[in-house]
């Protein structure tokens, strides 16, 4: 089998701007470039979006948020947090009142047992994994609750091969199995909780020989999973998209974290709650405040008082209410009431469920800005594109990881050509736009963000080299907070235990796209170690690892449809189709295919997966599409 190298992306190095619909894009110089993009901003106000980008640093984000509040006017403002972890942060703020994991990367080397929900650690967070082997060669047991037996799923005492989309009922056998064997911490429950009674009525039903029909697994396994992680002095509860991507994605969130409130395993050093993020300033996003129900420092755009404060620093008014999300803009886009939007460091026309339509819906706008370091394609439906700088070597600044560490980011390269620093660029925007904002450099946006964030008030940048990375909330310059969060749920005083964690009472709802006789095969989608998200950075490198896109199938399903490795086939969903070659994979179950988003110029995945969104968090079901495989007349086979 050839390594098959996917499309290399040109790097951006100067400006450039679109005269009419129908034309090419044709290189321009600086001014130009932006005096266009603002008057197509300005034309639109009212009707405007702004991307944010989760590779970019936290300054970055914060200006770019800020952007859209004080310029703009708008709370519009969103990432591709939006697109994977938004429902971890809703689930988590609901239960604790803060978004972030719970826990730091080094307790889990220090506990007693792992459980990897939906989550193939080893390919998807290989950094994060290495602590997970650390944890494991001292004695810690892993559990992998996943559809597939995956690379990480080899490392577990356990694989719990679940049908994708019974993560609830999966979680509710779970609680009810400790509920009956008298494994609740019912101390921590009735001090620092709210809601168990109406939660053990909930997972009543939920017996283990009901979830073992329902979910396919034996109801031994998980009765095992049950007493491990209740009679464990210590444990980590883990997970990521397979959890999130979900049309109910906050309300599988809600499930996991009830068990960990069940059984104590929450606010201690080596008990606590990871959602593993994939990209390097996913967390600082939000934390900067480039999500529409947040201003910086996660704090309430609701709260009156929050309001004045930004107000007072930023010298404008802010709207009281929350704007739209990544999902409601694409969807504003249809109705025609969002016109024009400013897209930092995102691809959506490539990362979107149901990729097609997110591409009319770009091409419909009346104006869009793209900035970005690559001409993607994303950027190729653009009216203006903007050169800027890559934020992991060519800026200065700040980003924060999954385990809410901010750590510095230094400049070690030039950047090429005519690209400028996102920041400077905005802010050139900005001007035109009636707002002189000054910034002598990074640190000096990190500076204003500490002044209106109490939780980053504590880390300068001095202070980030010294300690190499610090976790928030860090409110004093004196001292440093614990390395986990909610250790108030164990005072013993109700005042400084304050607002009790309430369970969340939440419903098994299985997916929304049916395998039926037409569409009998559940596809799932998910990441591989060699690529990166749609390609864009990661396909201009070789690897030895890589092999292009594949749908991949189980030994049975490649019988059954008489195909075999590296044939092309077509497959096809409610939606779209795409001609794919065949992988054949023993990790996968009869009636689950696998695919990744990697490769979307050779095979586009998301023309496939469904827009079924949650409605709390805004993420779709990418986890769950139901497809079919059509066999070619003239097999092709790829050599």
């Amino acid at each position: 089998m050839r390594n098959r190298q996917p499309r290399t992306y040109t790097r951006l190095t100067h400006p450039l701007v679109r005269d009419a619909r129908d034309e090419p894009l044709r290189r321009a110089g600086w001014e130009e470039a932006l005096d266009r993009a603002a008057r197509g901003l300005e034309r639109n106000r009212g009707a405007f979006g702004m991307f944010s980008c989760s590779r970019a640093t936290n300054e970055m984000n914060y200006v770019a948020q800020k952007f859209a509040r004080v310029v703009m006017g708008t709370h519009n403002v969103d990432s591709c947090n939006r697109t994977c972890h938004a429902p971890s942060v809703a689930g988590l703020s609901a239960a604790f009142g803060s978004g972030g994991g719970t826990s730091s990367y080094e307790e889990v080397e220090h506990t007693d047992v792992v459980v990897m929900w939906g989550s193939n650690a080893r390919f998807a967070h290989p950094i994060f994994f290495q602590h997970v082997l650390k944890g494991i060669r001292d004695g810690a047991r892993m559990y992998a609750v996943d559809p597939r037996r995956t690379s990480t799923a080899e490392w577990a005492e356990s694989w719990l091969g679940l049908n994708v989309g019974t993560d609830i009922p999966m979680a509710h056998a779970i609680g009810r199995e400790i509920i009956h064997a008298g494994l609740a911490n019912m101390t921590f429950v009735e001090r620092a909780t709210s809601g168990f009674e109406r939660y053990a009525k909930l997972v009543e039903p939920w017996t283990l020989s009901l979830a073992e029909k329902v979910t396919g697994v034996p109801a031994p396994a998980i009765r095992e999973l049950a007493h491990a992680y209740a009679r464990a002095e210590r444990a980590q509860l883990c997970w990521t998209l397979g959890i999130t991507e979900h049309h109910n994605g906050t309300d599988n969130v809600r499930a996991l974290i009830n068990l960990s409130l069940l059984t104590g395993h929450v606010g201690r050093y080596g008990s606590g709650l990871q959602p593993l993020r994939g990209q390097n300033n996913v967390q600082g996003g939000g934390d900067m405040g480039a999500i529409p129900n947040r201003l910086p420092g996660f704090q309430d755009i609701l709260d009156a008082g929050v309001r004045r404060k930004f107000e007072s620093a930023w010298g404008t008014v802010l709207e009281p209410r929350h704007g739209l999300n990544l999902t409601e803009m694409f969807e504003a886009m249809e109705r025609g009431s969002l016109r024009a939007v400013y897209c930092v460091g995102e691809n959506p026309a490539q990362s979107e469920a149901d990729s097609e339509q997110a591409v009319r819906r770009l091409r419909a706008l009346d104006f869009l800005v793209v900035q970005d370091i690559f001409l993607t394609r994303t950027a190729e439906l653009a009216d203006v594109v903007l050169p800027a700088t890559a934020g992991w070597a060519e800026t200065e600044g700040t980003t924060t990881n999954s385990e809410r560490r901010v750590q510095r980011v230094r400049r070690a390269v030039t950047p090429p050509g005519e690209a400028r620093e996102d920041i400077d660029i905005i802010c050139a925007l900005a001007s035109r736009l009636g707002h002189d904002w000054k910034y002598a450099d990074a640190e000096a946006v990190w500076n204003e963000l500490r002044s209106v964030s109490p939780d980053h008030y504590g880390m300068t940048y001095e202070r980030l080299a010294e300690h190499q990375g610090i976790q928030w909330p860090c409110p004093s310059t004196e001292r440093l907070e614990p390395v986990y969060l909610h250790g108030r749920l164990w005072e013993a005083d109700p005042e400084r235990r304050g607002r009790a964690a309430p369970f969340g009472l939440v419903q098994h709802d299985p997916p929304v796209d049916l395998t039926d006789e037409e569409y009998p095969i559940r596809l799932t989608t998910g990441r591989r170690l060699d690529s990166y998200n749609t390609g864009v950075q990661s396909g201009g490198f070789a690897s030895p690892l890589r092999r292009g896109e594949y749908v991949e199938l189980c030994p049975e399903d490649a019988e059954r449809y008489g195909v075999v490795v590296g044939e092309r086939v077509r497959v096809a969903s409610r939606r779209g189709s795409v001609l794919a070659p065949v992988w054949i994979d023993t990790a996968l179950r009869p009636g689950l295919a696998f695919m990744t988003m990697h490769f979307p110029d050779e095979v586009d995945t998301n023309r496939l997966t469904i827009e079924a969104n949650c409605p709390i968090a805004g993420t779709a079901e990418f986890k769950a599409s139901a497809i079919r495989i059509e066999k070619l007349p003239a097999t092709t086979y790829t050599r």
